[in-house]
């Protein structure tokens, strides 16, 4: 059977609306609240590789950490990744990890791109 992980915020419908959605395919993941427990630089390397993005795509702009220790700057990967770890807010969520695939649970329904394979639809 596969695994899936789920990067989450709890205090996000969106990744409350992923974890439902998962839930309706009776899929149960295991939870990383992000937020409590960062994931370290090659944790989040690793994501992005299943992603296939950039760290610059995975950050969440609209926060004012992005404004004052992003934006202004002209940063690298491993800066970026060092800020997402120091600043795990940054990171844009929900994450929905199985196998060597990920995907970026906004909307939630992009979940469905792992399920599928699993579940047979096409």
């Amino acid at each position: 059977m596969l695994k899936y992980r789920l990067y989450h915020n709890p205090r996000c419908s969106k990744s409350r609306q992923t974890l439902e959605l998962l839930r309706q395919h009776q899929i149960e993941p295991e939870i990383i609240l992000y937020l409590d427990s960062p994931p370290s630089i090659t944790e989040l390397s690793d994501l992005l590789t299943k992603l296939a993005s950039r760290a610059s795509d995975l950050l969440r702009k609209g926060e004012s950490i992005y404004k004052e220790k992003v934006k202004p700057y002209d940063l690298t990967e491993q800066d970026l990744l060092a800020l997402m770890v120091e600043y795990p807010k940054l990171i844009e969520r929900p994450i929905v990890v199985c196998g060597t695939r990920a995907v970026l649970g906004r909307p939630p329904e992009n979940v469905l791109e792992l399920i599928k394979p699993i579940n047979g639809q096409s």
